[in-house]
């Protein structure tokens, strides 16, 4: 089982590359660090080694305000943080990011 993400700028239309990601899992009292990197020239990024692969509950963490100040745009929101539950016995979890300097939008993919 992976956890991976695509993160497409839908205000310029285009992947949003260099966007920071870390994919976090909560232990029951906190919640703990798993991987972390940045998408790449496609606005992807996939955990690697098999990262995520234990039931429970994660979050991805989404570096929006440097993507944006790299890009030369204002944001509204600074990060993006997504919630999700890998249930026991899963497969692959994908998890888009559709984003715009002032909303976002996301859902479990393919």
């Amino acid at each position: 089982m992976t956890v991976s993400t695509h993160v497409l700028d839908t205000h310029r239309g285009s992947p949003a590359p260099a966007v920071p990601v870390r994919l976090d899992r909560h232990d029951g009292e906190s919640w703990r660090p798993v991987q972390e990197g940045e998408t790449d020239g496609r606005g992807r990024w996939t955990a690697a080694g098999g990262a995520g692969s234990e039931p429970g509950t994660y979050r991805l963490r989404f570096g929006t305000g440097p993507y944006f100040s790299g890009i030369g745009t204002d944001t509204y929101y600074p990060e993006v943080v997504v919630v999700f539950t890998v249930p026991a016995g899963s497969g692959h979890h994908h998890v888009p990011l559709l984003l715009s300097p002032f909303g976002y939008s996301t859902y479990r993919g393919d």
